[in-house]
């Protein structure tokens, strides 16, 4: 972003924008940040705010690399601890990398008891990490006595136990506390009375909290009420009352509101303040207690560093002692606290001395988003202390020799003073199989090298695919890909990034998507040899299947996703937890044909059916055009076919499509001069025409009402910019799908004007066709309705033109469709969308939305920002850390968090579900029976195999959607004596299939059951046939 000019790179930012929103944007373009430590958690930090897009940040560090660092700082290099560079300087060019709108300061000044702090003065924000208490206090002080006061964050990451703490001055006000978008609600009906009673249309839910307020628009009867702002109190989740409205006229129908988002200021008090009464938040539920016992420990640990002069030893355990004496000593002067914790505290001073880099990976997003919340406004800021904790990856460890966490001198000797040289071990030796390598993706490799997971001389691997190509927008989040990488492949592209990082990792990178058509590359022989499985994509079905593969193949999957400031992990571990496909989130809400077509009601619906006219008309038509010639080369043969009295799908259409095909530019003008008429001025016509205004149901109630807005039609104006923008963008998208060429001069007004005034727009006529209104009705197939005789009659009439016009080339039975691209403002696919979007909402009076969320919306962009990204992935991999320990199922947690309220919540994964099938047989969806058969082994051999191994009488066999074996089909009986090579018909190279199985009763009249799927392998000893 150009901090000048103030113009959004939406190019880098759009997912981001989608987030912050633009304002916030702006904000943070000005804004200067001090951050201090450039250790693991400060280059966290450091990397998510240049990302972010701040205009300066200033890096402070006094130390020299060292070995340790390579294991906690990604931007540190071994050439660097070679050549004793100050840390700051080694970072400082990689950080300036990754965002060209940031400027990168350095400093390596001491800053103790006895600097003077004026130089804090020209910052916005102030963020500490690696920093004494003592230092963190006076920083903080200082900040909150300026006017206006500096915003201050602390951060702090020792071993097992991270903090973060804010301070934003005693009047911190916030324009924007959730983020959340304020949906349109549509209004049933309004009481009269003292107070007035809102009831939700259909009985949608409102969400609102008492005491919000509402904005009322479009209510016809209480006219007084719209525009107006109204304070709410819930009745139910579907109603609210406003203020008086007994004396307004009776409500007729219609309205909608919508909630009024309104600034809400924080009061914060100093970390010295802080200290004794502490403000928390509590992210893990089963362990309420934990923020506060790490705040007594941790405060116990500055002052075993004050007596000590250093930290705990790694293991040491009388140092442990001392410790939880200290912290006993410590809780006794604290206000607000828990009984102390001895085993936390006994891990916390084992561990002090090292790091666990998922962990600052996890604290340095949420600290990340606090400092954009302390720039910008937006977003409800932390109050005052969140604290996390891994004692669930170093508990189970408490028995290991303590000679295992002492250090080596190598790059993991943070880590392994964590979790020991035994668990890092296994974790070189792990072969991952990750599949995206977006921005989660990236988070997770720089994880993974940090880690040491995958290393080639431990024989560990880590394989990423990812088909995708690396765009601008990529690199507001995606930390490992620079401008240069822009259109080379992502997974090979970050894997160079990721052996910058750390060389000694093995990375194997594919280009391939995982799906049905690739299960010969990701095949089980392929799962085989696999430690466990990481989703980093972006949609549910993807998810779905590589979930599938992974209990087919008995493999761990951690999965995660973010949406926004949202994050959510799932950890799947085989014979503990159920899978993803386990449970289903309800299907998004599709809007019914009818109200795309002729209802439309918000903005929505018009940015929808905008986007159809896209599909329709630049990419399904020319898509269908190409195949239909593919397929029937010749015209004179399709001539003679239909003269024929023969029905050949889509004839009708291409017919259409080549008869009118335009030559040259000023023809793509007249067929977008056509549409416009026949959007908005026929189509609103001929609905006055069938449903005039005063149209009423056979209820008496009108027709025309909420949520149903009537349409009213305009004549073209070319001196309306949206009116030419929809001539100019559709003329060029049609003259594209026809090879025409044209000139930037061609696109002016001038030359479209003189077009246009040469075009004679037939009369309008109304027609006395039916138009739907039923929601439930789905969108007619029209290419495979049947043809009409005048149809028919008029599609040979157009081909025996054509050919003997000469018009039917092969050049001319070619189409160019289009892909929409949202993200190429050049092309005119998003101009389109705009205008045709925004022509339609003014005809039928529905407030327009801008260019950003036109895109949004057309282009199903997901909002991103990589704070979250960055956290998301560091839970993950805390997690993968517990599956490599094969750990107990309540060491597990699942994560949802939500970075703009702040909130976490720590779940334990939904527990295995087995069920009875009958006599203590049970199955889980991790089960999966077996039966070896061989070339001759016939149905009934299996049936009798079946009963014989697992003592249950099978009577239905179902092989994906075919049924090989249903006792009351007719001729099924017979099919017991072929082979089940002859019945499933086997691809060469395939080994089993995997069968459904329906079981016997064990009363008659009751249903059959439900088994576990049943693994049938055409060899004896599993081999290919």
């Amino acid at each position: 972003m150009a901090a000048d000019s103030m113009e959004i790179d939406d190019s880098l930012y759009s997912r981001q924008r989608y987030v912050l929103g633009d304002s916030a944007m702006h904000q943070m373009a000005r804004s200067s940040v001090f951050l201090s430590g450039m250790g693991g958690l400060g280059i966290e930090i450091a990397k998510n705010i240049v990302l972010a897009g701040v205009k300066i940040i200033t890096l402070h560090d006094t130390k020299q690399c060292e070995t340790w660092d390579l294991g906690s700082n990604f931007f540190i290099r071994k050439e660097d601890v070679l050549s004793q560079r100050r840390r700051v300087e080694a970072v400082c060019p990689r950080v300036s990398e990754l965002n060209p709108y940031v400027h990168v300061d350095i400093s390596s000044s001491s800053l103790d008891d006895n600097t003077d702090l004026s130089f804090l003065r020209k910052y916005q924000c102030v963020i500490l990490t690696e920093a004494r208490l003592n230092l963190q206090k006076r920083v903080n002080r200082f900040c909150h006595s300026q006017q206006p006061p500096i915003r201050f964050i602390g951060c702090d990451a020792y071993g097992i136990c991270a903090r973060v703490f804010c301070d934003f001055g005693d009047e911190f006000e916030v324009s924007d506390p959730t983020g959340e978008e304020p949906k349109e609600i549509f209004i049933q009906t309004i009481s009269q009375g003292n107070p007035g009673v809102v009831t939700c249309m259909d009985n949608q839910p409102h969400g609102l909290q008492t005491g919000q307020s509402v904005v009322l628009r479009e209510v016809n009867g209480m006219t007084e009420l719209n525009g107006t702002v109204q304070q709410v109190a819930v009745v139910s989740p579907h109603s609210f009352s406003i203020g008086d409205t007994f004396q307004l006229q009776p409500y007729v129908h219609g309205g909608f509101f919508a909630l009024v988002k309104t600034p809400k200021t924080f009061r914060f008090e100093t970390i010295e303040t802080q200290l004794h009464d502490p403000v928390v938040l509590t992210p893990d539920l089963s362990k309420p207690e934990a923020p506060l016992q790490i705040h007594a420990a941790m405060l116990a640990l500055e002052t075993f560093q004050e007596r000590h002069a250093r930290f705990p030893n790694i293991g040491c355990l009388q140092d442990a002692e001392v410790l939880l004496k200290l912290t006993e000593a410590v809780n006794a002067t604290l206000k607000n606290k828990a009984a102390v914790n001895p085993e936390l505290v006994r891990c916390l001073s084992k561990t002090a001395r090292g790091f666990l880099p998922p962990l600052a990976a996890a604290v340095g997003g949420l600290a990340s988003q606090e400092a954009l919340k302390a720039l910008t406004g937006k977003f409800a800021p932390l109050q005052q202390w969140f604290y996390l904790d891994a004692i669930e990856v170093v508990a189970p460890l408490q028995s290991v020799a303590p000679e295992e966490f002492s250090p080596v001198g190598d790059r993991y000797d943070g880590l392994r003073a964590c979790i020991g040289e035994s668990m890092c071990r296994e974790l070189h030796k792990l072969r991952v199989f990750m599949v995206g390598c977006g921005a989660i993706g990236c988070e997770m490799l720089k994880n993974f090298a940090l880690l040491g997971v995958g290393l080639a001389k431990n024989s560990g691997e880590v394989c990423v695919t990812d088909p995708d190509l690396i765009e601008k927008s990529n690199l507001n989040r995606q930390f490992l890909f620079r401008p240069h990488h822009i259109q080379k492949p992502k997974s090979t592209t970050a894997a160079e990034a990721t052996w910058d990082i750390n060389p000694d990792l093995q990375v194997d990178a594919h280009l391939n998507k995982v799906c049905p058509g690739t299960e010969s590359v990701y095949s089980d022989d392929f799962f085989s040899h696999l430690d466990l499985v990481v989703t980093a994509l972006d949609n549910v079905e993807a998810r779905r299947y590589v979930d599938s593969r992974c209990v087919s193949n008995q493999k761990p999957l951690l999965d995660s996703g973010t949406m926004g400031t949202k994050g959510h992990t799932e950890i799947i571990v085989p014979n503990l937890t159920e899978s993803y496909n386990s449970h289903r989130d309800p299907p998004e809400e599709e809007i019914p044909f009818c109200t795309l077509k002729s209802f439309p009601s918000v903005i929505e619906h018009t940015i929808q059916w905008a986007r159809d006219k896209f599909e329709n008309m630049f990419s399904h038509k020319p898509s269908m055009y190409n195949a239909f010639w593919q397929t029937h080369t010749s015209p004179d043969v399709v001539l003679q076919r239909i003269q024929a009295g023969e029905s050949l799908e889509g004839s009708l259409e291409v017919i259409k499509l080549l008869s009118r095909r335009p030559g040259q530019w000023g023809q793509c003008i007249i067929l977008a001069r056509l549409k416009f008429e026949k959007y908005f001025k026929r189509k609103a016509l001929q609905l006055l025409h069938s449903f005039p205004l005063d149209t009423r149901l056979k209820d008496g109630s009108l027709f025309w009402q909420s949520p149903k807005r009537p349409p009213a039609p305009f004549g073209f104006d070319l001196k309306d910019s949206l009116h030419f923008s929809f001539i100019v963008s559709t003329a060029r998208l049609f003259a594209t799908i026809y090879s025409i060429p044209y000139t930037e001069q061609d696109l002016s007004e001038e030359v479209v004007s003189r077009i246009l005034s040469e075009i004679k727009i037939p009369d309008y006529r109304p027609s006395e066709k039916c138009i739907e209104t039923d929601e439930t009705a789905k969108k007619p197939d029209l290419v495979k309705s049947p043809l009409s005789g005048d149809d028919e009659r008029e599609a040979i009439t157009q081909l025996e033109q054509a050919i003997a016009a000469g018009s039917v080339t092969p050049e001319r039975l070619q189409l160019n469709p289009l892909q929409f691209e949202k993200d190429d403002d050049s092309n005119g696919h998003v101009d389109f969308v705009v205008s045709a979007s925004a022509l339609r909402a003014r005809m039928y009076s529905i407030e327009p939305a801008d260019r950003l969320k036109t895109k949004r919306i057309a282009g199903k962009i997901i909002p991103a920002i990589a704070t979250a990204t960055a956290a998301v992935a560091g839970l993950v991999a805390l997690e993968m850390i517990k599956v490599v320990g094969a750990y107990e199922f309540d060491s597990f947690k699942n994560c949802f968090f939500n970075l703009a309220i702040p909130v976490a919540v720590f779940t334990e994964p939904a527990p295995l579900k087995k069920t009875l099938i009958r006599d203590n047989i049970y199955f889980s969806i991790w089960d999966c029976w077996t039966i070896f058969g061989h070339e001759d082994f016939t149905l009934s051999d299996f049936m009798n195999a079946v009963r014989e191994k697992y003592g249950i009488e099978p009577i239905m066999v179902v092989h994906g959607v075919k049924m090989l074996y249903v006792p009351v089909m007719p001729g099924h009986s017979k099919r017991l004596k072929l082979t089940m090579q002859k019945l499933i018909k086997p691809s060469v190279d395939r080994r089993y299939v995997d069968l459904t199985v329906s079981f016997a009763p064990e009363a008659d009249g009751d249903d059959d059951l439900a088994g576990p799927p049943i693994r049938y392998y055409f060899s004896q000893h599993g081999e290919t046939p």
